[in-house]
């Protein structure tokens, strides 16, 4: 076995150990020219709703090289959240990736360990890591570092494990042996599409965040239209319906990592209790949270339109 086959072996096993489910490598660079036409095009359409942020940097986000200088390698791995304990269906529901401590920290602690792992085998490495914390199309190049393919919902899916995920990413100036993209398995099935409460699949892999539940009940800050009002079900928090409606997700197993655990507080949380949450309880509820990324406000104000739209059924106003 060569040296780099063998390093980039035990790069493996570690992130292994530290918890990841899976990990792959890619040469850093631009991406390719069919990626980089499909984000142009979302640009264009302004698919990206409010999430302006999304148009800036864009050199960096079509090449991650150069995020680190003398870049060689990007290192994709993927952490497990598909929930051990769930909340009872009858409560107000969150999305499956809220329920523990932060992704960003989480993810960050574990990179950074690979990262030292890795300097300390090849001392003249130097990197950063990431999570959702730069331009960096981290499906496009979990894709390219052949941990899964991007699905019709545009989630990375892997096989025989499913989609429920987090992404992170090491970008160094080492070379390491590279992995090679998976072809998308997802055939002719469109449940993901289907499932989607509001369309905001309009087409496969094409998603309108601004008819995106997750988007208008995380992200947004202003007024929630009443059509997606209506259609958030029991959720204040997220949606998750493409990714349970994914057949991928029957192979998904309980995450082991312990700071993914929901706490009791969340479990245990009732209607009324959501009701009357006030801002000191959001804060010990949530602290460490990525649910904070709504505000209390934004919670509030998702709860109330959860509370409505039930009202208007009741009262036959709602036009299901």
């Amino acid at each position: 076995m060569n040296l780099l086959k063998e390093i980039t072996l035990q790069i493996k096993e570690e992130a292994s150990r530290l918890g990841f489910a899976a990990c792959g490598m890619a040469p850093a660079g631009e991406i390719d020219g069919e990626n980089c036409r499909f984000m142009q095009q979302w640009l264009e359409r302004k698919d990206y709703a409010g999430m302006e942020y999304m148009t800036g940097n864009l050199d960096k986000r079509m090449n991650p090289a150069l995020l680190v200088e003398g870049a060689k390698s990007i290192i994709s791995v993927a952490l497990n959240y598909y929930p051990a304990q769930f909340i009872k269906p009858s409560e107000y529901q969150f999305a499956w990736y809220a329920y523990g401590e932060d992704y960003h920290t989480v993810m960050k602690d574990k990179l950074y360990a690979l990262l030292q792992f890795i300097a300390q085998r090849l001392p003249d490495t130097e990197g950063r890591a990431f999570c959702d914390t730069a331009p960096l199309l981290e499906r496009y190049w979990a894709w390219r570092c052949g941990l899964g393919w991007i699905g019709k919902n545009t989630q990375l899916i892997i096989p025989h494990a499913g989609s429920t995920f987090f992404l992170g990413e090491l970008v160094i100036n080492t070379e390491l042996e590279y992995d090679t993209p998976q072809q998308s398995r997802c055939g002719n099935c469109t449940r993901c599409l289907e499932a989607c409460p509001t369309h905001a699949l309009q087409a496969p892999f094409r998603l309108n965040a601004a008819r995106c539940l997750s988007y208008l009940t995380i992200e947004n800050r202003q007024d929630i239209p009443d059509f997606a009002a209506e259609k958030m079900g029991n959720c204040i928090y997220g949606c998750d319906r493409c990714q349970q409606a994914c057949p991928w997700n029957r192979f998904a197993t309980p995450c082991q990592e312990p700071r993914l655990t929901p706490k009791h507080e969340l479990l245990s949380m009732t209607r009324e209790g959501w009701k009357q949450l006030s801002i000191d309880e959001y804060r010990r509820i949530f602290k460490g949270s990525a649910v904070k990324r709504a505000k209390y406000e934004g919670l509030m104000r998702n709860i109330q339109c959860v509370q409505t739209a039930a009202q208007k059924k009741k009262d036959g106003l709602s036009p299901e």
